[in-house]
């Protein structure tokens, strides 16, 4: 496998996991605050530090979200996503809250992966 596919992988996996346990204790954003930890230490290009986190929360978000709405029915997302899409679609409601945590977590790893190139020897 390449390399960089690799590194890809761990930032998704890594941040996914370390913001599933922050999230249980801190506030939402710490999801930031694991995105931009993997970034720092893993050493991948910003372009992947950028995807990995992206996809990572992403898939975190989403599948949360699917999982409890899931367990209640749905009830919640459809009054929600009446009020906020004016349209009654639960899938998309949990797509967008996905997006929301996959755009969080891009922009953090992408941070620490450029912090860290900053401070490291070309």
């Amino acid at each position: 496998m390449n390399n960089s596919f690799v590194k890809f992988l761990i930032i998704l996996f890594l941040s996914a996991a370390l913001a599933f346990g922050m999230g249980m204790y801190f506030p939402w954003w710490s999801i930031a605050v694991a995105a931009f930890v993997t970034g720092l230490v893993v050493k991948a290009k910003p372009g992947t530090a950028f995807l990995g986190g992206l996809f990572g929360l992403f898939l975190l978000w989403a599948g949360l979200v699917y999982y409890i709405s899931n367990n209640n029915d749905n009830i919640l997302a459809h009054r929600f996503s009446l009020l906020m899409l004016k349209q009654d679609n639960p899938l998309k409601l949990i797509l967008l809250t996905g997006g929301i945590g996959g755009v969080v977590g891009a922009f953090a790893a992408l941070s620490g992966s450029l912090l860290r190139s900053i401070f490291s020897k070309p």
